[in-house]
């Protein structure tokens, strides 16, 4: 009679693993603009200790525990150290714990140079470190996803990944805040703006258009996207943005939300990916064309445009542009045959 084998312990990983951590990773994101949001309030005051800080450093708290925790489990059931986490989440855990010296050292640099206030709050060092660990946290569902062999194609089993992208392009463009076109109204209004004013509005379109949509032809590079992922993730960063600002944007919020609609309307008709270079090359030049344009319709329809049609048009041409060139690293032209790098 045969000797019973024992079981193998099962590790911690899997899609499990990927919906607990893109929810703690939108918690920890969330902490961040709450904490924003005390700042663009007039929240804050000479204190390091706030409500605001508190819920930030606890969503950085859940994170590192819990990916530290699967660690620990994970190399007790038998796996080494190299495998103690699932591919995607080492690089993750590392960023957090950048937080370890970044906290204490916002905490120093508080102390020392008092509490940063407008666009300072965002490019202290401190701050800069903090948002590195932060994104990297972030991305690790989107990085798990990315290293397996298996491509989700329902809505569903693609939200983890979706919420980490989410979560990370939030992170970023939080640093961004003062060019997002949900929160500046670039060319909005009735009162004439300076030159300097409008070039900075033109590079500030220019720059979030392509954090965003080189995101999204970065994720459909890899995947086909389900019905209502393209939503999923601009629809996130207006609603977060908005939150923020000083005077709650509906109207951009909106036209954030319908660019966003009409990007999965133009997804759906070309169906890009890089198999189909013409289409992938089409959507990324629509993309950010898109959403410029409807930055400008909230204009039409409410207070008018300030800048001249040329500066409108070539700023929804030049928005395109960026995005097509952006095409070309997420899909290089091939080489030809036998050409050296």
């Amino acid at each position: 009679m045969n000797a019973s084998v024992p079981a193998i312990p099962q590790r911690i990983g899997g899609r499990a693993l990927d919906w607990a951590m893109a929810l703690l990773a939108l918690f920890f994101v969330g902490g961040l603009y709450l904490d924003g949001w005390a700042h663009t309030h007039g929240r804050v005051d000479e204190s390091f200790f706030t409500p605001w800080h508190a819920v930030l450093y606890s969503g950085f708290a859940l994170n590192f525990l819990a990916l530290a925790g699967v660690a620990w489990v994970n190399r007790s059931r038998g796996a080494s150290w190299a495998e103690a986490l699932p591919a995607g989440y080492g690089l993750a855990l590392g960023g957090l714990g950048l937080w370890f010296l970044g906290g204490p050292g916002d905490l120093l640099w508080h102390t020392l140079f008092g509490i940063e206030e407008s666009i300072d709050a965002l490019y202290s060092p401190t701050h800069l470190l903090l948002a590195a660990g932060l994104v990297l946290g972030a991305s690790g569902a989107y990085r798990a996803a990315w290293a397996r062999r298996e491509s989700p194609r329902s809505l569903g089993e693609q939200l983890p990944m979706l919420l980490s992208l989410a979560a990370t392009l939030a992170g970023l463009t939080f640093f961004l805040e003062y060019t997002h076109p949900v929160g500046n109204f670039w060319g909005l209004g009735r009162f004439p703006q300076g030159q300097d004013t409008q070039a900075f509005g033109i590079i500030a379109l220019l720059l979030i258009n392509s954090v965003l949509v080189g995101a999204l032809l970065l994720t459909l590079r890899r995947w086909r996207l389900a019905p209502g992922a393209v939503v999923v993730v601009l629809g996130i960063n207006a609603v977060a943005i908005g939150f923020m600002a000083r005077e709650y944007p509906y109207g951009q919020i909106g036209a954030f939300l319908v660019a966003a609609l009409l990007i999965e309307g133009v997804y759906r008709w070309l169906e890009p990916s890089p198999r189909r270079v013409a289409a992938l090359r089409l959507f990324a030049f629509l993309a950010p064309a898109l959403i410029t344009s409807a930055h400008f319709a909230v204009g039409l329809l409410g207070a008018g445009l300030s800048w001249s049609v040329h500066l409108t048009w070539g700023a929804v041409v030049l928005s395109g542009a960026a995005g097509l060139l952006l095409s070309l690293l997420a899909v290089p032209p091939a080489l030809p045959e036998g050409a050296e790098a």
